[in-house]
C-alpha cells in the first residue's frame, strides 16, 4: 500500500467521524498534539482538547458536512483532498455549498495538521 493510499485511508475515516459527529472517532485519526484550521473564527487550535472544544462549539451553532472527492499528493508530500462542503444551520437551511481544499501533513500514520484553501 502506498503512502497515499494509506493516508486516504485515514482520511476518509476522519470524515465519517466528523460527519457522524463521533468526536473520539475523528481524535483519534489524529496526533495529540495536531494542529487544525479554526475555519469558523480564524487561526488554529492545538491538540485533541483544542479540536474538541472547537468542533463542540461549532456543531453547536451549525451542522457542517464534507465529503471528500478525491486525494493527491502534493509536491512537498503533503495530502490534498477536493472537499464537497455544506453547511446548514440548525433548522436545515443550506448557508454554504461549495468546494474546498483541505491539505494535510500525515505523519506516522496520524493527521499533524490540516490547511483549509478556498
Amino acid at each position: 500500500m502506498t503512502n497515499l493510499e494509506k493516508s486516504t485511508t485515514l482520511l476518509k475515516q476522519a470524515y465519517a467521524a466528523f460527519n457522524a459527529r463521533d468526536m473520539e472517532g475523528a481524535l483519534s485519526t489524529m496526533h495529540a498534539d495536531v494542529e487544525w484550521p479554526n475555519g469558523m473564527e480564524g487561526g488554529t487550535v492545538h491538540g485533541h482538547e483544542g479540536v474538541r472544544e472547537y468542533w463542540t462549539r461549532q456543531w453547536g451553532m451549525i451542522n457542517p458536512h464534507v465529503g471528500p472527492v478525491s486525494f493527491e499528493l502534493d509536491s512537498s508530500g503533503s495530502v490534498v483532498v477536493g472537499v464537497h462542503q455544506v453547511v446548514r444551520d440548525l433548522s436545515g437551511k443550506i448557508l454554504l455549498d461549495r468546494m474546498v481544499q483541505h491539505v494535510y501533513s500525515v505523519k506516522e500514520g496520524l493527521i499533524q495538521s490540516m490547511t483549509i484553501r478556498d
